[in-house]
């Protein structure tokens, strides 16, 4: 089997990938779990853990080769160690969140209804209802409402007269709820996945498009009525139109939005994932709108909750915590000018990207890469930038990171320009075209910039300088152009250009203007 194969193989199974991201803690509990089964320590299946607990790459054959389990049965007994493991986790202390026992009161009344107890299961479901309703839980508050009826039907209680009256009213409210957060919810989620694909928008009839479609999507609602879910959702879809339509500022209100949502609701440890995305999305926004002082102030106290542990932590939150937090490190130091400042987090990045490489998205490590190659760009170690551009541009399955591919491919000419690597770049240029022509996605920025650098070669050296002004006075205009502002966001070429033309580091060029705006 090659090692691409392999590699792939190891990815994709399953139960290798969830037997990886175990802890300490939770494989002693599954050992535990297994012997409190009986007689179950020698069944195969434990004996099938245990080996792939120890193997380092997944391979069907050494596994077979083993002979614990045969070629056939194989299939079935990954199967059934999958749902121990999985039972085995949900019975941990350490993921008994809010949502998991309200679902455990909820199969422990559906129990006792089914043996006909029905005022023990009654009493057990109106004890999980109020739970779910304080922790804005209507989808399981909803359902535990249509068993309540059920039972009434059956068993009618003679306290309340009017028992039944009051759960229809109560089973509607939380219908018109879950109707509301469902279309909401959509809707973020089309757009989220809208900007994936597509990048911002990039003329008047996109623009046009993504207008009509966020209007006709959003449903009606009373502010007032609705509760944290509905609300959360409807400033992330009002967070992905603004992101779309490169209105920042906006962006940074309604992530400021989600973000205070959860400072009120105190609810971050029920949905941390929601709140980490909320984080996220307001040091992005900050980011766009070059707010360092807010910036600085958010990364800080993003950090010293990090710290504190006030998030909750798992193997999703963690992921999300590396991914997050050291991006947003990056961005503080492209901010500032501080590169070399900066060099550090590379070898911590790798590292993690090592640790979550069975978890982790193709689509985030590219950006990761692109980010540190922005970096060593600008420390002026242009080498160490190709090599990370080479991954991005050699990556496949990057359908969903076309402006991320484009921009690399600019970034990777500009920085062989840098190193004086003059007989590829013909080469280099030529390769860039064609990528940008075939991707349809070719900008005037894009195309003025590649025009211009391409006849760099032709200029004598003592009127280089006069031909940046040149390329910088063209491209000055797209600076707040609606549609072309997006080509400043991956790569600062406005300011590569001022470094070019007064002779100064573009490290320096950045921290002059991080000054003036703190003024």
């Amino acid at each position: 089997m090659s090692k691409s194969v392999t590699l792939a193989n190891q990815q994709n199974d399953a139960l290798f990938v969830l037997i990886k991201s175990l802890t300490k803690s939770e494989k002693r509990q599954f050992n535990l779990y297994v012997g409190r089964l009986g007689g179950n320590v020698d069944a195969k299946f434990f004996s099938l853990f245990k080996f792939l607990e120890k193997l380092k790459v997944y391979d069907e054959k050494i596994i077979i080769g083993s002979g614990i389990v045969s070629k056939q049965q194989l299939s079935n007994l990954k199967a059934h160690l999958y749902k121990q493991i999985l039972i085995s986790l949900r019975l941990n202390p350490a993921h008994k969140n809010v949502r998991i026992q309200i679902r455990e009161q909820l199969d422990f009344a559906t129990v006792l209804y089914q043996k006909g107890l029905y005022k023990q299961s009654l009493k057990l479901l109106d004890k999980a209802k109020n739970m779910a309703l304080d922790n804005e839980e209507k989808n399981i508050a909803y359902e535990i409402v249509e068993l309540e009826k059920v039972i009434e039907t059956q068993y009618i209680t003679r306290s309340l007269s009017n028992r039944a009256d009051q759960l229809s009213v109560q089973a509607k409210e939380l219908s018109q709820h879950n109707v509301i957060a469902s279309k909401l919810s959509n809707l973020s989620l089309q757009l989220y996945s809208y900007l994936l694909q597509n990048g911002y928008v990039k003329n008047k009839e996109e623009l046009k498009f993504i207008d009509k479609y966020f209007n006709d999507r959003m449903p009606k609602y009373e502010y007032q009525k609705l509760g944290f879910r509905e609300r959360l959702w409807l400033n992330k879809a009002h967070l992905w139109h603004s992101f779309l339509i490169q209105d920042f500022l906006l962006s940074y209100k309604y992530a400021r939005k989600c973000v205070d949502l959860f400072d009120s609701s105190k609810l971050i440890n029920l949905h941390p994932v929601f709140y980490l995305k909320s984080k996220n999305y307001l040091l992005e926004a900050s980011f766009l709108v070059k707010n360092v002082t807010v910036f600085k102030q958010e990364l800080n106290h993003f950090e010293s909750e990090i710290d504190q542990k006030s998030i909750p932590m798992n193997t999703n939150t963690e992921l999300l915590i590396f991914l997050y937090f050291y991006a947003n490190k990056l961005h503080l130091h492209f901010l500032e000018g501080s590169f070399e400042k900066g060099e550090y987090l590379v070898d911590v990045i790798n590292t993690k990207i090592d640790k979550y490489k069975n978890r982790l998205d193709n689509h985030y490590v590219v950006m990761l890469y692109y980010k540190i190659a922005c970096l060593y760009f600008g420390m002026g170690k242009n080498r160490e930038c190709i090599g990370y551009l080479q991954k991005i541009i050699r990556s496949k399955n990057l359908s969903s990171a076309e402006d991320l591919q484009c921009f690399a491919r600019i970034l990777n000419l500009i920085a062989h320009y840098e190193c004086g690597l003059d007989y590829d770049l013909e080469r280099q240029f030529l390769d860039t075209y064609k990528f940008l022509l075939k991707m349809e996605n070719l900008q005037e920025v894009q195309k003025v910039f590649l025009e211009s650098i391409r006849d760099l070669s032709d200029i004598f050296p003592h009127e280089i300088k006069n031909e940046f002004k040149k390329i910088h006075a063209k491209l000055k205009v797209f600076e707040n152009h609606p549609y072309e502002k997006r080509a400043f966001l991956y790569l600062d070429i406005l300011s590569w250009l001022e470094s070019k033309i007064q002779n100064k580091p573009i490290a320096l060029i950045i921290k002059e203007k991080t000054n003036q705006l703190g003024k």
